[in-house]
């Protein structure tokens, strides 16, 4: 027991650590000034989110920012051009935390369905903050994921946008769950389409549950991740 105890504390050690050491890969041109290379770009990022998650992203505004962290508005605008791509950052920043949780948490896992039920589980729980991260707090930031992500392409400048690259870290996500899909079953025809379902349903699901609620099965003892697992167990697993 005291050496299991130990491996596992030595596996914490070095999640945390490399996930302290891993920057959030964000696509050039969603950015103005590199918000990591300054305390003012961290302060806004945190703020940011934080004031989002108090009055919903319609309310939120440059001035507003600026004057809860007590700066000119102006300094805003030198790191982002306008909230769209505020939004577009510290979306780009939760899918790429969340891609790094998804390799490193899966890659010991040789069982390719626990493989996939862990991937799935990563995907559609409630998000706590992760310590190892020093200025935004993740619990905060999936909130606004679940009620505000899908603002980010539900625009008429979508398909410039993802030329661009703007989405590329949240399509690598789904395509890192396509292909263990495709090893679970090699016979299933739409592993995209099952990948980007849990991605995108997931947050459906708890906007559904928080909002919603006679619409959609979970509830506080049913998750998404619950049905998500069933769906596909279902689908995929007792097929074989």
């Amino acid at each position: 027991m005291i050496v299991l105890l130990l491996l596992l504390h030595v596996k914490f050690s070095k999640m945390k650590t490399l996930l302290q050491n891993i920057r959030p890969e964000i696509q050039d041109g969603i950015f103005l000034k590199n918000p990591e290379s300054s305390a003012l770009g961290k302060r806004i990022v945190k703020e940011g989110v934080l004031l989002i998650d108090e009055i919903g992203f319609e309310a939120f505004t440059f001035k507003k920012l600026g004057e809860r962290i007590q700066t000119n508005e102006s300094s805003v605008y030198r790191y982002f051009e306008n909230k769209h791509k505020f939004l577009l950052y510290i979306s780009s920043w939760y899918w790429s935390w969340m891609e790094c949780r998804l390799v490193f948490e899966t890659a010991n896992l040789v069982n390719v369905k626990e493989r996939l039920m862990k991937a799935i589980l990563l995907i559609t729980e409630d998000t706590a903050d992760d310590i190892s991260s020093d200025y935004i707090d993740e619990s905060v930031l999936k909130r606004i994921i679940i009620s505000d992500f899908t603002k980010t392409f539900l625009t008429k400048e979508v398909d410039d946008e993802n030329r661009e690259g703007f989405f590329k870290i949240y399509k690598r996500v789904i395509y890192r769950i396509a292909e263990i899909i495709k090893e679970v079953n090699p016979a299933y025809s739409f592993p995209e389409s099952l990948a980007s379902n849990i991605v995108e349903g997931a947050m459906h699901q708890h906007f559904l549950k928080q909002h919603f609620k006679t619409i959609t099965s979970c509830n506080e003892s049913v998750s998404p991740a619950d049905f998500y697992i069933n769906m596909v167990n279902n689908l995929l697993i007792k097929s074989i």
